[in-house]
């Protein structure tokens, strides 16, 4: 197995990408920390996993809070004694405003998507550090990378400020023996927090784009995060993998 005897806490993993990687994750041999705002569905992810016998514990997180995010740090920590991989998952959707320079959704997109990331590292490189190393794999977006028509600018303000704090944390901790990467989803499943994303004629012209014809899978990101969390990808770091169905090709 990949990731036999690593820990892993995976936010957002109530649902969707995050609940993919959750249960792959723990199919390879992690203990797995599942970190999200939704309770019943993230204790419902860790009882799918401790079904398979694998092995889960929750924490309720708002990705936004330092206080919540210490506590599951520490919690993770009292569980499992350390932790090896932090996937910071967790994020918001900019397709459910008309104003795509709205205040308040640019308030709440950088809150989640950018201070998420930055507070997960916050609390999860020092105890990386302390034991000699570790993975981190923060979940960007192709919306990152270029601009869009219909998406709330704080939506690629937030991607990008992701793809930009993983390369700075990847220099900055590379000595410390602490991988740091990239992952940017293209066309996937719509989220929870979608709006027109949602649409299927705006997901039919978003097809359109997409040079493979179709719309990526969850599990199809979430093998691409295992990857590179596993010591298969021991040599790679500040490195963007894109899982877009080649959209960025263009």
């Amino acid at each position: 197995m990949r990731l036999e005897g690593k820990v892993a806490l995976i936010t957002g993993a109530a649902s969707g990408m995050g609940a993919s990687m959750a249960r792959i994750f723990a199919r390879e041999g992690a203990k797995v920390v599942v970190a999200d705002v939704l309770e019943e569905e993230g204790r419902g992810v860790v009882a799918d996993i401790t079904r398979a016998n694998g092995a889960a514990i929750f924490c309720r997180l708002d990705v936004s809070s330092e206080a919540e995010w210490k506590v599951t740090v520490d919690a993770a920590l009292a569980e499992y004694r350390k932790l090896d991989i932090l996937v910071n998952d967790a994020g918001l959707s900019g397709s459910a405003v008309d104003d795509l320079f709205d205040t308040a959704a640019w308030d709440r997109l950088m809150a989640v998507n950018a201070r998420g990331v930055f507070l997960g590292m916050k609390f999860a490189i020092p105890v990386m550090k302390a034991a000699g190393g570790g993975s981190i794999v923060n979940i960007s977006s192709i919306s990152g990378i270029t601009g869009q028509q219909g998406i709330h600018v704080g939506y690629n303000a937030s991607k990008g400020a992701v793809r930009t704090l993983t390369k700075a944390a990847a220099v900055q901790h590379g000595a410390d023996n602490i991988r740091v990467n990239s992952v940017h989803p293209g066309l996937m499943p719509p989220m929870r927090s979608s709006g027109r994303t949602a649409d299927p004629e705006v997901r039919a012209q978003m097809l359109r784009q997409v040079p493979l014809g179709r719309a990526g899978r969850v599990e199809e990101v979430a093998n691409a995060v295992l990857f590179l969390a596993s010591d298969e990808a021991s040599y790679i770091t500040g490195a963007e993998l894109w899982v877009d169905g080649g959209s960025l090709a263009r």
